[in-house]
């Protein structure tokens, strides 16, 4: 039996063997320990790994693994968790974290696409990064760096230096072919995404900076090279037929999984000229992105289909892709560099990062917020977070067909925000707030006047007449900051209709309450929470940030501000949905809580269901034909039921002390 194993960040693998077969030739059972201590059979060195972490038997025809440490591990996609034993088949992988091991009776294991995508990239960010070293002994890269525009002439001197530092490395020479092929295959498949992209949005409004790159074409191009490249690029789309897909996200997912095992038949169509020229083209390209644009992340801000980017270190890039989080393959050259790549995404918002303010908030030109820390608080380097929000931000009606949202829920809430009620929006990072609150916010008719307040820009009004106000940090001189208090007490001056806080993180929260109470009905704002009874625990605590108030006064305001809490949750396979939709109904006068009823939930994952409580103003939803009652009983109201069904899983919460009181009976579906 032979086990390889490699740490997942590494394509390089080592070998261990085990004598699982009798004189005569006949298979034993025998088992494997594996652990970081030295007692062990196989020992992983990782202080992740547990002492002794899980056995490895192997049976007749599989093999079986019990693990025994404090970590769980994974078997293929399945998690193994202690004190676990599952049986699993030769081959498939195994993790235990950071490695990845593959247990084989005889054969070799075939390398997985991504470790070998992963080893390319190292090879082609280890060559950047020697040439880069190169041309910073050349070249005043600083100087051009500083340039918004760089011209024709600085990016034909960058790339004349990339050529000759490939020459004297001897870049191109005869020993290295195998790997050169291996790497315009790679990049003939990024190209080839890219190219789906750009025919993607050629009708969207997606920002051009962050699609049309300027440095894809290099200025040192030969025609006839350029031709023979897009007849490759030509050739392999036809071999994985893309032409069949219309969504642009199923096509660049099959020009992920197929495009390495296609590229075969196409190397007897490249001769060296034509490999060297796509390896420079290539290096061309990133080292421009790398001193004029936003670096390796200049490609990833292209792709529709991930909605996170974090730079954990300069060599470690994570992504997010339909709420699986990986290893994107790409690195930035240095910390210096990387710094330097966030200096210039913030300062296109005229905010800034130093040793003296080492945390920024921003927001690219498409939208997508930015998150950076840096050295001192940042002990392993610079990191970044960007999260990417849809080109299309999402509809109601979108988020029923991707079961986030019921269609009777929705009927609600629109029928809730026409009568201009105030609206709290609460979840986890990540739930999907931002994402709810620009779907409601569609239901607010065109007429009305709409201020938005935020931190960073992200609420996208489907309305025009919207102001749209950001916070703004202090300057160098510690003067000129405008909190989201500053901006809530300014927008109630401007005549809202309807006053919009993209989230409440601090004394704002009062504000924005009061605000609710005086006249500005139909107001929207999000707080981080876990459920709906926790929103008054956290609002308690927001408002007593800005004043010292008892408890009952601060309920009484809430009570009489708020009367919807629309809750979010993230399940374990990254969807979000809507789990709760209540109603803030009154303040218990003897005791001071507050009284928090659900009026749709959704209980071990089930999809969100009415509870058959109806809140104290459907009256007025109902005499306004903004709803009709059969929402409760049918999926999207069309029909009513002969007979009418008493709906269970009723529930009605206080906040804090979670007493159940049921609700008054003149307002139970019989």
């Amino acid at each position: 039996m032979k086990i390889w194993f490699n740490k997942i960040n590494e394509s390089r693998r080592s070998i261990f063997e085990v004598v699982d077969k009798d004189e005569d030739g006949n298979s034993i059972e025998v088992s494997v320990t594996i652990g970081r201590d030295p007692e062990n059979m196989l020992v992983l060195e990782s202080p992740l790994v547990s002492r002794k972490h899980a056995i490895v038997r192997r049976l007749e025809n599989c093999f079986e693994l019990e693990n025994v440490g404090l970590n769980i591990c994974m078997v293929g996609e399945a998690d193994v968790g202690v004190g676990e034993t599952v049986q699993f088949d030769g081959g498939m992988p195994v993790r235990i974290w950071p490695y990845t091991l593959s247990f084989e009776l005889e054969s070799i294991p075939e390398i997985s696409r991504h470790e070998f995508d992963d080893h390319i990239r190292n090879v082609m960010a280890n060559l950047e990064q020697r040439i880069h070293k190169q041309l910073l002994e050349r070249l005043d890269l600083v100087g051009m760096e500083s340039s918004r525009t760089p011209d024709q002439k600085s990016i034909l001197l960058l790339e004349n230096n990339i050529q000759d530092c490939c020459r004297e490395m001897e870049v191109f020479s005869e020993g290295n072919e195998e790997l050169l092929n291996n790497v315009v295959g790679l990049v003939l498949r990024d190209l080839l995404t890219n190219q789906i992209i750009l025919e993607g949005s050629v009708d969207s409004k997606r920002s051009a900076t962050l699609t049309s790159n300027e440095f894809d074409v290099p200025a040192t191009l030969i025609p006839e090279r350029e031709q023979e490249m897009q007849n490759l690029l030509r050739m392999l789309k036809d071999q994985l037929k893309l032409d069949v897909p219309t969504d642009t996200s199923e096509k660049i997912r099959i020009v992920e999984e197929q495009a390495q095992s296609k590229f075969p038949s196409l190397q007897r169509f490249l001769h060296a000229e034509l490999r060297r020229y796509i390896i420079l083209r290539a290096l061309k390209k990133d080292l421009k992105d790398t001193v004029f644009g936003f670096g390796p992340l200049q490609d990833l801000l292209r792709v529709p289909s991930i909605t996170e980017i974090m730079v954990v270190s300069s060599d470690q890039i994570y992504v997010e892709t339909d709420g699986v989080i990986e290893r994107s393959g790409r690195r930035f050259i240095s910390d210096q560099v990387t710094e330097s790549v966030i200096e210039r995404i913030v300062a296109q918002v005229g905010r800034r990062i130093d040793k003296s303010q080492p945390l920024v908030d921003a927001r690219l030109p498409d939208g997508s917020r930015v998150n950076a820390v840096i050295p001192p608080l940042a002990i392993r380097g610079p990191c970044l977070t960007i999260r990417r929000f849809p080109e299309q931000r999402l509809t109601v009606e979108d988020l029923i067909a991707k079961q986030s949202l019921t269609s009777s829920a929705a009927a609600f809430l629109r029928a809730a925000v026409g009568n201009r009620r105030n609206i709290l929006v609460s979840g986890g990072t990540g739930s999907g707030k931002t994402t709810m609150l620009n779907a409601m916010s569609s239901f607010i008719p065109y007429k009305e006047r709409i201020v938005t307040v935020e931190d960073t820009a992200e609420l996208k009004m489907h309305q025009d007449h919207v102001v749209t106000l950001e916070t703004r940090p202090a300057n160098v001189e510690g003067r000129g900051e405008y909190s989201a208090r500053d901006l809530v007490k300014n927008a109630l001056r401007m005549r809202p209709d309807r006053l919009i806080v993209g989230e409440c993180r601090g004394g704002e929260a009062l504000d924005m309450l009061q605000a609710m109470n005086t006249g500005h009905d139909g107001s929207m704002t999000t707080v981080h929470a876990n459920s709906s009874a926790e929103v008054i625990e956290r609002l308690e605590l927001l408002v007593l940030m800005a004043v010292e108030l008892p408890i009952k006064a601060i309920h009484r305001q809430i009570a009489s501000a708020l009367d919807l809490i629309v809750q979010l949750n993230r399940t374990n396979d990254g969807r979000r949905m809507v789990t709760q939709i209540s109603e803030v109904e009154r303040m218990d006068e003897d005791t001071g809580d507050l009284i928090v009823t659900d009026i749709f939930n959704s209980r071990n994952g089930i999809a969100l269901q009415p509870t058959g409580y109806l809140p104290t103003f459907v009256d007025q939803l109902v005499d306004k034909n903004l709803l009709d009652l059969r929402f409760l009983y049918s999926e999207g109201g069309k029909e009513e039921p002969d007979e009418p069904k008493r709906l269970g899983n009723q529930e009605t919460v206080v906040a804090p002390s979670h007493d159940v009181i049921p609700p008054p009976s003149q307002r139970q579906v019989d």
